[in-house]
């Protein structure tokens, strides 16, 4: 399973019953209480934002996220809490006074559209401001207000529209407006929080999925609130706040959509074995580069004896990643093995034109190559690994898109090439002593040539990342920590 991370395009934090504008904070604070209480702030507050989805739709219209041979994309939204990597903040207060929230729910909403019979999608602006209260500016510091009361706010969305519902929606389903009530909200997700320091994560896999197939239109962002029951609670005489970094943060915790697909190859024409299913490949370039056909191939096995093979005509195809094209074989039974067959891909067309058939060769294996029986154990292989694609320590610009190559090799040998091993890799970076993930444990792709990943940098976040790689061999799972470095930086 691979990923791509999409960004905030905009953010604001609203404050109730206030034109206060923080769009540029690099925290959001989500807080509740203090309406007993002498100082500010009093009430709750409310976090709006939007996504561009820009390299999301580009990279499923190349069809290098393709769910021909699989329904299985999803989309998470993943904030990183503030108070994430120090456990002593708990139940203690934050440097405005407010006590650190714990045991809530937070709610994801779709921002609705207008009132009435237009239904009029509700368009708004991030903001220039920093701060909550208004602080004396100093001589030096004149060019530097970081107070602003300019849209979007709690009443104002732009310089010269409202929100239909001041705050969005009503709390109290008091609204005159039944589809700006919080019943009347589209809630995308609901995530409870024990202690207050958990992160967001909030699967919006439903929602985007109907954005980018056009059966949800008119979005203009979303929100994340705490639960009425929560806004409502009176009496209190502190303020509770948690807090998560938008996208202005100078961390590398920004804000994202994680979207995560299938693309994983496991190519069986060098393990080609009898009596359980296989997979076979197709790889379409032009040029060097990946390309798609206009229509899915068609696949015809053909025995040793070069006769079509009856059961194994007019097998489908699916788009498993740009110019990768998959066929799922049945088993193969009833044969001496080991034997030569064909699979011959038809129905080749590009660009119109009719394309020849290409045609393979794979030998089928006895079911007992897949096993190693015997009577002693196996003993545990130390590998080694050469890489090609990045070079260690390279400095790559984040508009690039590598394809990675690993040489799985016995260690303390330069020969002993392997070449079925079920291998994995992560990608991570470093702050201090804390390993942040970019990308979990994911199966390396298997060619009958290779073994590869792609590595996109457009949406990644400048920094110096690691690559470890594990091997599951022997009953044992080893990782190999810190096999490939690589730093990418910003294009100016």
């Amino acid at each position: 399973m691979s990923i791509l991370r999409s960004y905030f395009s905009k953010n604001n934090t609203i404050q109730l019953d206030s034109l206060t504008n923080t769009g540029r904070n690099p925290v959001m604070e989500l807080y509740f209480g203090s309406d007993l209480a002498t100082y500010a702030p009093k009430g709750f507050t409310r976090f709006i934002f939007d996504l561009d989805l820009d390299l999301l739709r580009e990279s499923i219209a190349t069809g290098e996220i393709s769910t021909g041979c699989t329904t299985a994309m999803t989309h998470n939204l993943i904030m990183t809490n503030s108070a994430f990597f120090d456990i002593d903040l708990l139940n203690d207060t934050t440097s405005q006074g407010s006590r650190r929230a714990t045991s809530f729910d937070l709610v994801l909403f779709r921002i609705p559209l207008y009132s009435g019979a237009t239904s009029n999608p509700q368009y708004w602006d991030e903001g220039v401001g920093f701060d909550y209260v208004y602080q004396p500016v100093v001589a030096e510091w004149s060019n530097n207000i970081p107070f602003s009361s300019r849209p979007s706010n709690w009443i104002e969305r732009t310089t010269i529209k409202d929100w239909s519902v001041p705050g969005i929606y009503n709390n109290k389903n008091l609204s005159p407006t039944p589809s700006l009530n919080y019943s009347g909200l589209t809630i995308i997700d609901r995530q409870h929080f024990e202690f207050g320091n958990e992160n967001i994560t909030f699967d919006m896999s439903n929602e985007i999925n109907g954005i980018l197939n056009g059966s949800i239109t008119g979005v203009t962002g979303w929100g994340i609130a705490y639960v009425p029951e929560i806004e409502n609670i009176t009496g209190l005489t502190e303020t509770y706040s948690v807090g998560f970094f938008t996208r202005h943060t100078q961390t590398f915790y920004q804000p994202f959509l994680q979207t995560t697909y299938d693309d994983i190859i496991k190519d069986d024409r060098n393990t080609f074995a009898s009596n359980r299913v296989n997979h076979l490949y197709l790889y379409v370039y032009s040029n060097g580069n990946f390309m798609n056909l206009d229509e899915n191939p068609i696949v015809n096995l053909y025995d040793p004896n070069g006769d079509i093979m009856s059961g194994y005509t007019g097998l489908t195809t699916c788009l498993r990643t740009q110019g990768v094209y998959e066929v799922t074989v049945p088993p193969i039974t009833g044969w001496t093995t080991p034997c030569q067959f064909s699979d011959v891909w038809t129905n080749l067309i590009k660009d119109g034109q009719t394309l020849n058939n290409v045609e393979n060769e794979f030998v089928l294996q006895g079911q007992s190559s897949v096993y190693q029986i015997g009577t002693q154990s196996k003993d545990p292989i130390l590998y080694g690994f050469d890489f090609s694609g990045i070079k260690q320590n390279e400095k790559i610009l984040n508009t690039d898109v590598r394809k990675v190559m690993v040489t799985i090799k016995q260690a303390y040998t330069s020969q002993i090439v392997l070449n079925s091993i079920e291998a994995f890799y992560r990608i991570y970076v470093r702050e201090g002593n804390t390993e942040v993930q970019v990308q979990d444990w994911t199966p390396i792709n298997r060619t009958p040539n290779e073994y590869y990943f792609m590595f996109d940098t457009r949406d990644k976040i400048p920094n110096q990342y690691y690559v470890d790689i594990r091997v599951n061999t022997s009953g044992e799972r080893d990782t190999y920590q810190k096999e490939l470095m690589f730093q990418i930086v910003n294009k100016k």
